[in-house]
C-alpha cells in the first residue's frame, strides 16, 4: 500500500513535466539496485551456473581416447583458471593453479595415512607435493630476487614482546600478494617452527580462532611432508573454506624454509560447503637475530611470512579485509606462543604435528645461494606498474554508490541510517584508489 500511495501522489501533480520527473526519480533506484543486484549475483553465482556446461566439456573430452589420463583432463580445464573467480570444479577434474599462474603437471598420489616410505617410488611420490623448486622459491622471495613488483609498505605496529611490519604486492594477474616481518623477543626459532605447525595446539587453545578443524591425510617421516586438510571459518556471508595443504621443512643452521600450499588431493572429493580454496600459498623463513635490547644476544626470532590465497571474493572486498582485520589477528599470535612456550616448558609431551616439524631437510648456506643466484625461470614473475590495479572483481564505483542510493531510498529510516549507507558505499568505492 505504500508504493501505491506514493504513486498516486506521483500522479496528482499538476503538470505532466513535473509527474515524469517524479516518476524517474521513483523508478531509477529501483533500476539501479536491479543492475546491482544481477552483478553481484553473477559474482558470486552458485556451482549450478556451470555445472551444464563443465558436464558437456567433461564429456565431449573423454570421446577423445580412451587413453586420456588426468592431466589432459586438467588442461582442457586450464583455461578456466584464467578467470578472476575461483571457478567449482568436477570431482574427477581438479586442476592446480601454481604460484607463477601456470598450470601444472598432474601426478600420481599415494594412499592416505601411509607413513611407510620404504619404497622409492611412494617416498618419491610424497616428496613430489613440496619440492626443491618450492625452496628455491621462497628462498628468492626471502632476498627479494623472485623477479616480481616492488612492495608497497602498509603498516608498523608492535607489542612489548613483538614487533610487526606488512606489505603487499598486486600483480596483473592473481591475489594480492602480502609480505611481513615478525620479531619475537625471547624465542628460539626451532619453538616458533614447531608452534606454527602444531594443529593440536592451534585448535586446543584457540589463538588461531578461524581454525574450526585439521586432519592429516598423508606424511612421510623420512622428509617430513606433510598433506593436512583444514577447514576455516570465514564471515557470515560466506561459507567455510577448505584447504588441503602440503608442507614441509629444510634446514640451514638455525634458520628454517616453511613451504605450506594447497595441493591437488583427488582422494578427497570436493563438496559444496565448505568450499575448497586452490590457490593457496604461505611460507616462512623463520631464523634467530638480535634482540631489541641492543644487547648483541640472538635471543630474538624474526619470521618473514608470504602469502596469497584466492578465496573466491572479490579481491578488492578482500584486501579491504585483510587490511581492517591484519593486525587484529596477527596481535593474537604472541599470547599464542607464550602459551606454547609455558606448555613445553612444564614437560608436556609433543604433539604429533609437532613431532613432524622437527624432521627436516638438511641444506647447506652454498646451496641456498645458489638457489638465489639461479634464474627464475618457470617461477618468475613479470614486473609491472605496482599502481596498476589487477583485472577482475574490481567493483566499478557507480555500481557501488547506486546501489547506495537504491537501498537509502527502500530503508526509509532517517537520516543516521542514510548516513551509514553512504559512508559504507563511499569506503569500498574508494577501495581502488586507496589500496
Amino acid at each position: 500500500m505504500g508504493l501505491v500511495s506514493v504513486f498516486m501522489e506521483i500522479l496528482r501533480k499538476p503538470t505532466i513535466w513535473q509527474v515524469w520527473s517524479e516518476l524517474l526519480m521513483f523508478i531509477a533506484p529501483l533500476w539501479i539496485a536491479v543492475i546491482v543486484g544481477v552483478l553481484v549475483g553473477w559474482a558470486w553465482k552458485p556451482k549450478w551456473a556451470n555445472l551444464g556446461r563443465e558436464m558437456l566439456a567433461d564429456c565431449s573430452g573423454s570421446k577423445d581416447s580412451n587413453s586420456a589420463s588426468l592431466k589432459s583432463s586438467s588442461t582442457g580445464f586450464g583455461s578456466i583458471s584464467s578467470l578472476n573467480f575461483v571457478k567449482f570444479q568436477m570431482p574427477s577434474c581438479i586442476p592446480w593453479i601454481s604460484d607463477d599462474g601456470a598450470q601444472n603437471d598432474s601426478f600420481s598420489l599415494s594412499p592416505p595415512l601411509d607413513s611407510n616410505c620404504s619404497s622409492s617410488q611412494i617416498e618419491k611420490e610424497k616428496m613430489a607435493f613440496v619440492t626443491d623448486e618450492d625452496l628455491e622459491h621462497l628462498c628468492k622471495l626471502v632476498e627479494e630476487k623472485d623477479g616480481g613488483p616492488a612492495w608497497i609498505y602498509m603498516m608498523e605496529r608492535s607489542t612489548p614482546t613483538m614487533c610487526y611490519e606488512a606489505w603487499r604486492r598486486d600483480l596483473d594477474i592473481g591475489p594480492t600478494q602480502y609480505r611481513s616481518r615478525t620479531v619475537f623477543d625471547d624465542a628460539t626459532p626451532e619453538m616458533v617452527r614447531d608452534f606454527f605447525w602444531d594443529d593440536e595446539f592451534r585448535l586446543k587453545s584457540k589463538w588461531d580462532d578461524m581454525l574450526l578443524s585439521a586432519a592429516t591425510l598423508e606424511e612421510c617421516p623420512t622428509t617430513g611432508t606433510m598433506v593436512v586438510q583444514w577447514v576455516r571459518k570465514f564471515p557470515f556471508f560466506c561459507s567455510n573454506r577448505e584447504y588441503v595443504i602440503g608442507r614441509r621443512i629444510w634446514e640451514s643452521g638455525r634458520s628454517y624454509y616453511c613451504v605450506t600450499k594447497g595441493v591437488p588431493y583427488p582422494s578427497v572429493p570436493r563438496k559444496n560447503k565448505p568450499r575448497r580454496v586452490d590457490l593457496c600459498y604461505s611460507s616462512w623463513c623463520i631464523r634467530a637475530v638480535e634482540s631489541r635490547k641492543g644487547d648483541g644476544q640472538l635471543t630474538a626470532c624474526e619470521v618473514l611470512l608470504f602469502h596469497h590465497e584466492n578465496m573466491g571474493i572479490p579481491w578488492e572486498i578482500a584486501k579491504l579485509g585483510v587490511q581492517l582485520g591484519m593486525w587484529g589477528t596477527v596481535k593474537k599470535i604472541d599470547p599464542g606462543l607464550r602459551a606454547y612456550q609455558k606448555e613445553r616448558a612444564s614437560g608436556a609431551s609433543l604433539s604429533h604435528c609437532a613431532f613432524m616439524a622437527q624432521i627436516n631437510t638438511k641444506v647447506s648456506a652454498d646451496y641456498l645461494r645458489s638457489l638465489e643466484s639461479s634464474s627464475n625461470g618457470s617461477l618468475e614473475l613479470g614486473t609491472h606498474n605496482s599502481s596498476e590495479k589487477p583485472e577482475g572483481k574490481n567493483i566499478p564505483k557507480i555500481l557501488v554508490v547506486g546501489g547506495a542510493i537504491a537501498l537509502a531510498c527502500v530503508l526509509d529510516r532517517g537520516l543516521l541510517t542514510k548516513a551509514v549507507i553512504f559512508g559504507v558505499a563511499r569506503r569500498f568505492a574508494k577501495i581502488g584508489r586507496r589500496l
